[in-house]
Order: C-alpha cells, then structure tokens, then sequence
C-alpha cells in the first residue's frame, strides 16, 4: 500500500517529464522535421523568456498567490531602460536600470501584499494595468526600435556556436535552484508557503520572506523584458502578451501547487519546455492560429487539473 502510495507520488511529482518526452515523440511521429537541430534549438531559445517569467512567477505561487502584474513590469522595465539608450545613456547602464526597475516594482508589490495585507490577486492585477497605460502612454502606443547592437546581442547573439539566451536561462535556473534549496531564505519560502502561522511562530519574518519573493519576482520580470526587447529589437504595445497567463500554466504544470510551500525549479523548467514544444509543433504542423488560444486555454485547464489531483493525492 505504502509502496503504491510512493509511487503515485513520485509519478505525480514528474508527470510534467512524461508528458513532456510524449509530446516529443507524437509531435516528431507527425512531423520529422521537428528533429531537426534548428527547431530544437529554436525551441531551446524561445523557451528563455517564458522560463524567466515561470521562475518569477513560480516565487509568487510558492508563498500561495498569483503575480498578474509580471506583464506590466517586464514591459514598463524595458521600456525605463531603452529610453534612456535612445537618450543617450550607454548600455551597460542603461540593462542594470531595467533590473533596478523591475525589482522595485515587486518590492512595491511585497510591502502592499506583506504590510497593507493587499489581497495579492487584485493588488499585482491593479499594479499590471497601471503599468500597462503607463508603458502606452510613454510611448503614444508606437513601437521602440533601432536599438544598438550592443543591446540587441543578449538576444541574438552567439557565444561560439551557442546562442546566448539559453546559456542566460541556464544561468538564472542555477541561481533561482540554488535560492530555493540551499539558502535559510529557499527555506524559509517553502515554510511560509506551507503555513505562514506555523512558520511565523518558529521564528520565521513571514513579511520579510513575502516581500523579499516578490522582489525576486520583479527582478526576474524585468530580466525577462530585457531579454525579449533583445531578441525581438523592439518594443511594441502588443509586448510580451503571449507570455501572460503561460507562465502561471507553466509553474503550475510543473508542480508549483496554488497552495503555496510546494515545488522544485527543474518542475517549472519542465512545464517550460513542454508548452514551448506544444507551441512549436502546433507551428509545424500547421495548425490554424485560430485553434492555438484555445488550446492555450487547455493547457491552463490542465494546470489546474494536476494541481487539484496532486493536492487530493497528499490529502489522501
């Protein structure tokens, strides 16, 4: 009984790998040419944006919210930065403002959320739209571009053979794994997710861990609207919309559960790369742009899903 237990468990844990090595195989079945170096590596690279934003995301969710306004602060970031390049303001300053920028902003968010007891839903949703009118308010709804090739490097150049950006999604998935396992904070943030009562009267500064999530949270946003302003050498008003409600999809597939105090960085990594693989087949295969929302509304289903079949597996 105990072993069957473990083993629903730990199939559970990893269902995001098993469903990720099927998609592989049916989406290569159909098509051959999915196999092909260029698409996995293209896979690989536009994977980096959406696993930047899942980690982000993944903070938020690990202390039991939901960050909406990860949209708002990539776009309000990289545009903070990419106006003072067209100022004049030379790059190496210009990338570290974005960071600046995005990590103030989830530090907003924590100290609302941590010390004004905001309900995070409506708080981050209040803070993505003023962001959102402000980004289209600083640019009149037109699109920034020319950037220097300086900047535009992070997202379309090569380190030999290699393209940057998924060395940078390496990078920053060593980081946040190393957060979240191998520091008193990583701890303290699986504590507070599971019961911030609990962790509040072992010592744990509930406040302090919420808001110092959402400043990672921020951080990782504007790292992520950075890289996409990079890869695409341009910011429009339609900037990074299709990465708006994956990214939840994405940490929760993993196994980030809603609850809070639940999941490990190589799940969101998984949950990254398999609707980064669904979205590049669907490509492939020629499927109609008219079915790819709806299934993008299938695959958050199915988040929630898992979700609830994971949390009544535990319960059990």
């Amino acid at each position: 009984m105990e072993k069957n237990k473990a083993l629903k468990t730990r199939l559970l844990n990893n269902i995001v790998w098993i469903l990720l090595v099927l998609t592989i195989i049916i989406i290569g079945m159909m098509d051959s040419r999915f196999f092909s170096p260029v698409i996995l590596g293209n896979i690989v690279t536009q994977a980096t944006v959406l696993g930047i934003l899942s980690f982000a995301q993944a903070f938020a969710i690990m202390l039991g919210a939901i960050d909406l306004s990860l949209l708002g602060v990539m776009s309000f970031s990289a545009t903070s930065g990419l106006i003072l390049v067209r100022n004049g303001c030379p790059v190496p300053i210009a990338i570290p403002v974005i960071f600046f920028v995005g990590m103030a902003i989830g530090l907003l968010n924590g100290v609302l959320i941590a010390k004004l007891k905001a309900v995070p839903l409506i708080e981050t949703l209040a803070v993505k739209l003023t962001l959102l009118g402000a980004f289209l308010a600083i640019t009149s709804g037109r699109a920034i571009t020319n950037l220097p090739p300086s900047y535009k490097w992070f997202g379309q150049g090569n380190i030999g053979r290699i393209p940057v950006l998924p060395l940078i999604l390496a990078l920053v998935f060593v980081i946040v794994y190393i957060i979240w396992n191998w520091t008193p904070f990583g701890r303290s943030l699986y504590a507070v997710g599971g019961n911030p009562e609990a962790a509040r009267v072992s010592g744990i500064k509930v406040d302090r861990i919420t808001i110092m999530a959402f400043g990672f949270s921020g951080l990782l946003a504007g790292i992520a609207g950075f890289l996409l302003s990079a890869y695409t050498g341009a910011v429009t008003s339609t900037f990074g919309t299709s990465y708006d409600m994956n990214n939840i999809a994405a940490a929760v597939i993993g196994g980030v559960a809603c609850s809070g105090g639940q999941g490990t960085v190589q799940g969101v990594l998984g949950g990254v790369l398999l609707l980064t693989v669904i979205q590049v087949g669907l490509q492939i295969l020629g499927v109609s742009s008219y079915y790819v929302q709806m299934i993008n509304g299938l695959i958050i289903f199915v988040a929630v899903l898992l979700d609830a079949i994971r949390l009544k597996a535990q319960q059990s």
